[in-house]
């Protein structure tokens, strides 16, 4: 057995895709053996219904939840299969599978904090003979953290080794960011919606399942008010250490926002309003790195779905600029990684750590109150 393989599965807010990378961490920086994706086009209603509570007439919540977790556990054992087939190698030789799961709820801030993901890691041990990591955010969770954004410490493993100052903006269905010191200090936080409500106002008005190339969103014109009004939200000024997700930033959100400030976004022109929520994304984001920006002068690396968003790109790099500083961006895939596998890559990291018995969340991001190992270890 090579203990060096390590499988990570991952599937983000936008419950479009389970991913999944095969990663060996003999090499420095960690190789990127193999890849794989399978789409979840036929859980996404039900997915969205258990995020959102509403759920179709006549459904049991409970019944719904059990279903659908084991439904997603066939999914990532596929992925991870997949995987195994495509490079070429046997169970054997993977020492663990790192699996995030579906988040469906997440709330650090609740009087009782919980956070919930799906996908059940018994059947995927089962399925696939290997050993599985899962169940990694609660245990920060329990330490008094926000249980997110857990992959900063990866991002640190995957990018960090330059000896420059580092910025990662990891642009999912939320935004996050990872701060980097030239010293190797770590920080992080979430930043606000990166992709989530671009997602589903394009769904809501086009049928589209995401904003392609951010073609629409670049077909409009932002609207400089609503802009305002979104960023009025005393949520981007809390200080880290915060996390969130789409439970918060979705459209019942922006209609309420916007109505706070009397705003009617049923008015306006749809495409406007998407060029006005891509900016909310790069606003928010630069806002709240600002200070490191500037203190630091970092390379900056994007990752994540909207890292192939050129409108988006765009957007960001006007605003790094206007900030006066020479800091160049790029995208991970300039880094040797495609941004799609960034965060399933940091899932065999996390695993790997969990699995050495190694500390594996930063109470710097997260707020936990100690260093603790996270998730549970379901053997082969």
């Amino acid at each position: 057995m090579n203990p060096q393989l390590y499988i990570g599965l991952m599937s983000g807010t936008s419950m479009d895709a389970v991913d999944g990378c095969l990663v060996d961490f003999a090499q420095s920086p960690p190789k990127l053996v193999a890849n794989h994706s399978l789409p979840m086009d036929a859980l996404r209603d039900s997915l969205r219904a258990l995020a959102t509570g509403c759920y179709p007439d006549n459904t049991d919540p409970i019944e719904l939840l059990g279903e659908v977790d084991q439904q997603l556990a066939r999914l990532f054992a596929q992925c991870a299969q997949a995987l195994i087939t495509q490079a070429g190698v046997l169970p054997t030789d993977i020492r663990a599978i790192g699996s995030h799961g579906q988040t469906i709820r997440h709330r650090p801030g609740a009087r009782l904090p919980f956070t919930l993901q799906i996908g059940d890691p018994n059947y995927i041990a089962e399925a696939c003979g290997i050993p599985v990591v899962a169940d990694f955010r609660r245990r920060d969770v329990a330490a008094g953290g926000q249980g997110a954004p857990l992959v900063p410490p990866a991002h640190h493993a995957l990018f960090g080794t330059t000896g420059q100052a580092l910025l990662v903006i990891n642009l999912g269905g939320i935004a996050n960011i990872t701060q980097i010191t030239a010293t190797g200090a770590v920080s992080g936080f979430d930043t606000g919606p990166a992709n989530t409500l671009m997602d589903s106002w394009i769904k809501q008005h086009l049928g589209n399942a995401y904003d392609q190339d951010g073609h629409w969103a670049a077909s409009g014109k932002p609207n400089t008010l609503l802009l305002t009004a979104l960023l009025e939200d005393p949520w981007f000024r809390y200080p880290p250490p915060k996390s969130t997700g789409p439970e918060y930033f979705n459209l019942r959100w922006l209609k309420a926002q916007a109505q706070r400030y009397g705003i009617d976004i049923e008015l306006l022109a749809p495409e406007d309003v998407q060029a006005t929520l891509l900016e909310l994304t790069t606003a928010s984001v630069i806002d709240a790195a600002e200070a490191f920006i500037r203190a630091h002068t970092p390379q900056i690396v994007v990752a994540g779905g909207g890292a192939k968003n050129p409108a988006l790109l765009a957007s960001l790099a006007r605003r790094v600029e206007s900030l006066g500083v020479q800091a160049k961006i790029k995208t991970s895939m300039e880094m040797g990684v495609d941004p799609q596998w960034v965060e399933c890559m940091a899932f065999a990291w996390l695993a790997r750590e969990t699995i050495e018995g190694r500390a594996n969340n930063a109470p710097a991001v997260t707020g936990a109150r100690r260093s603790v190992v996270l998730g549970g270890i379901y053997p082969a």
